[in-house]
Parts: structure tokens; sequence; C-alpha cells
């Protein structure tokens, strides 16, 4: 490998060079999305590991991409900022901590020389480790630890920077492939950890931008049989949210999720704003805490369950998702849940719901548009949730037409629906579903807040 494409020989990188790397490495990060997605079967075997990593790059490089500056330090404090409030996943959590770490060491650096460059793999090591509740060797950590140290003695060997990336790089490959022997369960599925892989691509891409050589190809994604009786039973909800104007600390954000049971934690921030990853059994009382430290912002919330459900015909708790072939349904919760925008959509999506209709406060829907989203589902029994009371007796109306066994759970609010979602037990029956999820409602309280299209005096109260 030769070195100097980019600059002569130990001259520094600045900004439009550090964009020219960053770019470069989320190039090649995409090029083997699917490859690191197969090799995903830690913490819980759910395939995303290389899409979350490139959606945490991708928010990365949006908050850089048309900024002109030539100060590298610059630059990377707005990659920072990005990756952080765009982190997906539990790997892209701790992959916005790196580069945040990397922010740290090197902001006030206008041109990042072989030095600055091992400051920043250093810092991104430390604070990814903080950032992780119970740090696991074998992962994604291992892989920035070990880049740390072959880019501090390649420092000391040398300022050519180009030889410092590809001595970090091949010392990375090396921890890669050993992998396997830190963690078990990469062992048994006879794979290398995702998340290092993901890491030691981002490395390669940038050090190929320096070195100037092509890319190597990219090989065919691995087949992996994991086993699946190592797997746990259930793997609950993968809740991640920013909170904007967060007024504690990380330290203390981490206690509080662990003290609410809370698993595969990672909380980061930038300035006042914090990511905050866990995954746990009940998803409410996360977003709860979350909302008291400041606004929520960007609430991603998982069904891990199901998501294991889809990927593979594995029977848990009486049920067995039978394996499907490309193009079939997706494994989803006989529901019909109506939201007023993409965003709730996606929320009821994520917790399972198979069919959403649009509607909302001003534009409710027909009983028609429900009934269609009824007989869509591919089951005989289903469960409407209308979340907005206009819109209750549509969906009776729906569910008297329809021939299915439909029941209307009586949701007045979004905030109701949702928690009529976190009560659903995929082991149940619909009728035994929908009891459990009318019970949850009792328990919502809805304020919503809105313009008032003209003055007018309510009960006493000027609007």
């Amino acid at each position: 490998m030769t070195t100097g494409a980019m600059r002569a020989t130990g001259q520094a990188v600045r900004g439009a060079e550090l964009k020219a790397m960053l770019q470069a490495a989320l190039e090649n990060l995409r090029r083997h999305r699917e490859e690191v997605n197969a090799l995903n079967v830690f913490p819980v075997p759910d395939g995303d590991t290389g899409a979350n990593m490139v959606l945490t790059m991708q928010a990365a490089w949006k908050a850089i991409e048309g900024r002109e500056q030539d100060h590298a330090g610059e630059i990377m404090r707005a990659a920072a900022h990005g990756a952080i409030r765009g982190a997906r996943g539990n790997s892209g959590v701790i992959l916005s901590q790196i580069v945040r770490g990397m922010a740290e060491a090197v902001g006030g650096t206008p041109a990042l020389d072989a030095d600055a460059w091992a400051r920043a793999f250093r810092q991104g090591q430390r604070v990814a480790y903080h950032g992780v509740m119970q740090p696991v060797e074998g992962t994604i950590l291992t892989i920035i630890q070990v880049i740390a140290e072959a880019s501090e003695h390649a420092a000391a060997l040398s300022d050519d920077i180009g030889f410092l990336l590809i001595t970090s790089l091949n010392k990375a490959r090396d921890a890669l492939a050993q992998t396997p022997d830190l963690l078990p369960i990469l062992k048994e599925a006879g794979v290398v950890d995702a998340g290092g892989a993901g890491l030691v691509y981002l490395l390669e891409g940038m050090t190929y931008a320096v070195t100037g050589e092509a890319l190597p190809a990219v090989a065919p994604p691995p087949t992996v049989q994991p086993h699946l009786e190592s797997l746990p039973d259930e793997w609950g909800y993968d809740i991640q949210f920013l909170v904007l104007d967060a007024a504690s600390d990380e330290e203390t954000i981490r206690r509080e999720l662990i003290a609410l049971g809370g698993e595969s934690i990672v909380v980061g921030r930038t300035g006042r704003v914090a990511k905050v990853h866990v995954h746990g059994e009940e998803p409410g009382r996360f977003l709860t805490y979350g909302a008291s430290l400041g606004p929520l912002d960007d609430i991603v919330v998982e069904n891990m369950t199901l998501q294991t459900l889809r990927r593979k015909g594995v029977e848990l708790e009486g049920i067995t998702a039978p394996a499907r072939s490309p193009g079939e349904e997706a494994l989803c919760i006989p529901v019909v849940a109506v939201t007023p925008g993409e965003g709730f959509a996606q929320v009821f999506r994520s917790l399972g719901a198979c069919q959403i209709v649009a509607g909302g406060q001003t534009m409710n829907p027909s009983a028609e548009a429900i009934l269609q989203a009824i007989e869509s589902i591919s089951e005989s029994e289903a469960i409407v949730l209308p979340n907005n009371k206009n819109i209750l007796m549509a969906a009776r109306q729906a569910a008297e037409l329809s021939e299915k066994r439909v029941f209307v759970v009586e949701s007045r609010t979004l905030p109701q629906g949702v928690a009529a979602m976190f009560a659903y037990r995929p082991q149940s029956r619909a009728e035994e579903n929908a009891d459990l999820m009318r019970q949850a409602l009792a328990d919502v309280r809805t304020i919503e807040v809105t313009r008032a299209v003209r003055q007018a005096a309510i009960h006493g109260v000027h609007v």
C-alpha cells in the first residue's frame, strides 16, 4: 500500500480532506451493509447493525455535507453533533460516542496531524467505553481500543498519516478476527462481531481515501445459522430517544435507567442534547422518565421479540412464526391503528400494528377505509384502535360490516393507543388482548394543546 494520494507525507488533514475521508467511510460501510447485518447476533440477532451504523453515519455526513470551512476540528464537531442526533440502535449510539470523543480531542485543531489522529482515536475509545454501562469485550468497543493503541504506536514512530491509518486498519482487522474468542455467542454462530466489522469498514474507507487505492471487492454476505437454543425467550423493546435540553448528566441517566429495569444502556450527549438507547419490557416507563428530563424528540420504539419472529421461525411463548419467502406479508399483530401522520404511523408499526389508516382530529377516515384495513389482515380476528373519539363510530361500523371477529378498543387519544399496544400479549387471543388493552387505557391521561381557530369564551375562559 502506498501513501500520499491526498497529501504529502506527514502533512496534516484539513477540513476538505476530512470530509472526503468521512464520505469514503460512509460509502464503504454502505457497500458492506448487508454483510454487517448478516453478522448481527449480539446483543440480539435482529439483523440491523449495518443499517443502524449507516443511518448514524449518514446523519454525521448530512451535518457536514454543506460546510465549506477548512477547519478540520469544526468539521469533526459538526459530524459528532449529527451522529449523536441521528444515532440508531445500540451500535449506532456507540459509534456516535466514538465520533463525539474524537471531536472532543481535536475540535479546536484546524489541521489533524498524526498525533492529533492518535489523540482522537484514544478519546473516542474513552467516551465509547464510558457511554456503555456494562462494556463487553469482543464488540465494537474492543476494535476501537485496538485502533487507539495502534494509532498511538504509529504516531510515535512516524508523522505519516497514511502509515498511521494502515497500521491501525491492519490491527483492527486482526482484532476483529479474534472477537469470537472473546464472545462465546459469536463463536457459536460462526461469525465475527457485527459492530466491530462496521467500524473496520469505516476505517477502511478513510484509509483508502488517503492512499488513493481502490477499495476491495465486496464479498457476498455470510450465511449465518445461530444456535436458537442459546437465544433468550423474549427480548422486549428497543427504546431510543433524544432529550433536548437534558437536565441530568449521563451517569445519572444511566443509573435511573438501570433502576427502571433497563439493559443494553448507552447514553451520550452533545451539548444539552442527550441520546438514550435502552432495552426494556415496558417502554412507557422509560419514555416517561425521559420526558421528565426535558423535551423528547426522535422517539423510536421497536418490538425486538416480533423482529426475531419475522426473521426466523422461532417458537416463542406458544407462537410459531413460519419462515417467510421474499415478498410475503411481514409478521405483525392483527391491529389496525388510526394515526394522523407518518411519525405516529412509524411508532405503531414499530410496535407491531399490521395496518395503519390515515386519520385524526381534522381528517376522520371513513368506515370503508377502516374496513379495508381490517380485511387486508390475514387473520380471522382483528383489533381496531381509533385513537380519536370522533373516529369511534366509524370504527364500530367497520367492525359490524366485517366478516371477521373485530374488537374495537376505544382509544380516544394517541397516547392511549400507544399504551394499548404495550399491553398486547402475543400468546393471547384477540378478545383477551382487547380486554388487556382497554385496561391500559384507564392508566393514561392526555393533555393536548392547540391553536384556536377563532376567539371564544368557554366556561368563562377567553381563548
